[in-house]
């Protein structure tokens, strides 16, 4: 397709289009292809920026009539970077960001350009949130029809156990709502099976008491405990709570030092004294050089990690679920990240317990439904120069754990160099029935640009 083309339709549709058309030469346009992950670096041919229903079924026509492939971009933070394109049409969602609140009914309707930060701010102006990112800049839509990890999963499950409705733009232009009533099969789908089926347009969740004063907050403790954090760790999520989360890190001090050390990361939704009772053998553990545990609102949970991940970095993740957190995973990784080439690097363990691990592993897309631990293995640089030696690292790193692997993945954590079948192996069971439905709703892989499921011939 010729770039004379693409500008000549796009000039056509701008009469009716209420967001922007952005060509390569146009102002914004450089501006408007960046995602989170500074790794990334694709040049579509043309930027959709909508700003309603009907823009994005206008966009996706235009890339019918042109035959170009399409992008769909939330918020951006997909490390593999599946929300841009070269050659085709990135269909940005990020202008899209109405959200009502139903104080009474506890629910919330959102566009799916909103990101965790703006949902949580208008929820919690009523006491009210569903689970969210731990990062406030993610966006609701990629997280959640992914699978949805987050600080409230124990005690109310994933985003995706969450979600009341999703109005869809599908292959053939076309908006379909899917729920429990309507277009059952679809909304077992994407709850789990990502962008496959269609763009999001719009999200309705359930909400729930929380906040806004939780607690929270990271215990740090020297690199040289990290054997001790890390059993410590196993030992204290065999017995936690629904509303009690904790996450383990060896991770590099929040101060730019680039010093090695062990972390503790917590949040506990219930009531703060309950809380604190809960937190006291967090806070009695050892000697920590930092205990910033503590209430907060709940907002500031889930923007407390966020400087961590600066949009730009460069980011290289690799991940996978573990059988158990045995002496030797443990012994492994701490020998692993001693070799950690960047002061950004990190190695993560997010505990999956409660609500989240009650829910049948064939009542959604998503498979993996048991209590345990998913492992990131988190390589961030700035600088250029490193690019080679991080990500070498983390593929050195995800060799030397595969002994300790379950099976399945998270489908929102796999980067863009996978090798065999990751998709497969990240829903399981579950993957065929997802290539049928993908073949009913999109027999031509319309939407691909994503952790991609093959229709079933």
């Amino acid at each position: 397709m010729s770039i004379a083309s693409v500008a000549s339709a796009a000039a056509e549709l701008s009469a009716s289009f209420g967001g922007e058309l952005l060509k390569p030469a146009d102002e914004g346009y450089d501006e408007a292809r960046k995602v989170h992950n500074g790794l990334v670096d694709k040049r579509p041919a043309l930027i959709a920026k909508c700003c309603s229903a009907a823009d994005v079924v206008d966009a996706v026509r235009l890339a019918i009539k042109l035959g170009l492939e399409v992008a769909v971009r939330g918020g951006g933070h997909n490390v593999a970077g599946r929300a841009t394109i070269d050659g085709g049409i990135m269909i940005d969602l990020s202008p899209m960001k109405g959200i009502r609140v139903d104080a009474i009914g506890k629910t919330v309707w959102a566009q799916g350009g909103v990101t965790w930060g703006e949902l949580n701010r208008a929820t919690q102006l009523h006491g009210l949130a569903v689970t969210g990112g731990v990062v406030s800049t993610t966006g609701i839509a990629g997280l959640t029809l992914g699978g949805g990890l987050g600080w409230l999963m124990g005690k109310y499950g994933l985003a995706l156990d969450n979600l009341r409705a999703v109005e869809l733009v599908t292959a053939d232009g076309k908006i379909v709502r899917a729920s429990k009533q309507e277009q059952p099969d679809l909304f077992w789908a994407v709850r789990g099976g990502g962008g496959n089926f269609g763009i999001a347009i719009s999200l309705e969740y359930d909400l729930h008491k929380v906040g806004p004063i939780i607690t929270g907050g990271p215990i740090v403790h020297p690199i040289e405990c990290s054997r001790d954090v890390l059993e410590f760790f196993r030992t204290s999520t065999r017995s936690l709570t629904d509303e009690h989360m904790l996450f383990a890190s060896l991770t590099h001090a929040p101060d730019g030092s680039g010093r090695e050390v062990a972390a503790l990361v917590t949040s506990h939704c219930g009531e703060v004294t309950e809380a604190e009772r809960a937190m006291q053998p967090l806070k009695q553990f050892g000697t920590p050089i930092m205990d910033a545990v503590g209430p907060m609102t709940y907002c500031e949970l889930n923007r407390m990690l966020d400087a961590n991940y600066p949009k730009g970095a460069f980011n290289y993740w690799k991940s996978n679920f573990l059988m158990e957190l045995s002496d030797g995973a443990i012994a492994t990784m701490i020998e692993c990240f001693a070799r950690c080439p960047t002061p950004m690097g990190q190695l993560l363990l997010e505990h999956i317990h409660g609500a989240a691990a009650r829910v049948g592993a064939g009542d959604t897309a998503f498979v993996h439904r048991h209590e345990g631990y998913n492992f990131l293995i988190l390589a961030q640089w700035t600088q250029a120069s490193d690019t080679g030696r991080s990500i070498s690292w983390a593929r050195a790193t995800y060799e030397r754990m595969r002994p300790f692997f379950a099976s399945g993945r998270y489908v929102n954590y796999l980067d863009d160099d996978e090798t065999g079948d990751p998709v497969a192996a990240a829903y399981g069971r579950n993957y065929r029935r997802l290539q049928q439905i993908k073949a009913k709703y999109d027999p031509t892989n319309f939407f691909r640009m994503n952790q991609n499921i093959r229709p079933l011939a």
